[in-house]
């Protein structure tokens, strides 16, 4: 019964398609909304409420139907070193947003993949192909475009998103390395409860009262990312990854439309070369990966 139904779900692409677009939106959404605040507040008290409006949510939500369950994990160091590595993630690309327009910065976080081709051989032991090893290269091809010499974005700058990217990368390693023990939802638990006591400890530092309309913008950032991770969770549960890959580049769509709508920002003609080489390196990474499974 159990395989019947999985199949059927896994047959329902135009629904997993479409909750992969709505996961991009809100993503993007998010990073907006980082980005306007972090303009009014420091990036540690950003990224505190983002955790912990995401960690209380899904205690809302699962601890009822749980328990305490749903944080057992057969491998809690891995979990922490996960946990770690999207926050890293969160509070690098945060600060770059400061400095780097939201569609360049979001681009250049998508060499995260490519860094997990790249890397997947030394750490998982699996072969990359010459073919992926040209589509690693052509993205990051596509970031020299992006901060080309005597271009606003050639800064010390950018480092903030490109390291961003490494943590990320990192964090899906993990995340693969845990998918045979612990569940998705224990995962994403365990991360959020982690991150949130350790941003707890240090807010306190940086700690600046907001405005009533920023403090339910802050919630709303916890609700952003959860609500994003959990649409992303499910659109796999209906469609098979090589189907649902191409889409999550609707993520860099929906960056450049509200960073031109709320930030009155229009990319260079050479970054959006770049974002277009990022794109499709990322594009013929996943079909290579594809052909050889």
């Amino acid at each position: 019964m159990s395989t019947s139904r999985a199949l059927s779900g896994a047959s329902q692409p135009f629904k997993g398609i479409l909750l992969l677009v709505l996961a991009t939106f809100l993503f993007s959404s998010h990073d907006a909304l980082s980005k306007y605040l972090s303009g009014f507040y420091p990036v540690m008290m950003v990224v505190w409420a983002r955790y912990l409006g995401h960690t209380l949510l899904m205690a809302g939500i699962f601890l009822p139907q749980s328990g305490l369950r749903v944080l057992r994990t057969r491998r809690p160091l891995l979990q922490a070193s996960r946990a770690l590595c999207l926050l890293g993630t969160s509070l690098l690309f945060t600060n770059g947003l400061m400095f780097i327009p939201l569609a360049e910065a979001t681009a250049v976080n998508f060499l995260a993949p490519l860094m997990v081709t790249a890397l997947s051989g030394p750490l998982l032991g699996e072969r990359v192909s010459l073919g992926q090893w040209l589509a690693v290269s052509l993205g990051f091809v596509g970031v020299l475009f992006i901060v080309h010499p005597g271009g606003e974005l050639f800064t010390p700058a950018i480092l903030l998103p490109l390291g961003s990217a490494l943590f990320f990368c990192l964090y899906q390693l993990l995340t693969r390395m845990l998918s045979n023990t612990d569940s998705p939802t224990t995962s994403n638990f365990f991360a959020g409860l982690c991150n949130t006591l350790v941003m707890s400890a240090l807010v306190p530092f940086f700690w600046q009262v907001p405005s009533f309309g920023h403090g339910v913008l802050m919630l709303a950032l916890g609700a952003l990312g959860m609500t994003a991770h959990l649409f992303l969770t499910q659109a796999f549960r209906h469609a098979p990854p090589a189907l649902l890959a191409p889409f999550s580049y609707c993520q860099l769509v929906f960056a450049g439309l509200l960073g031109f709508l709320l930030f009155s920002h229009t990319p260079e003609p050479s970054s959006l070369l770049g974002i277009a080489l990022i794109c499709f390196s990322g594009l013929a990474a996943v079909w290579l990966q594809s052909r050889r499974g």
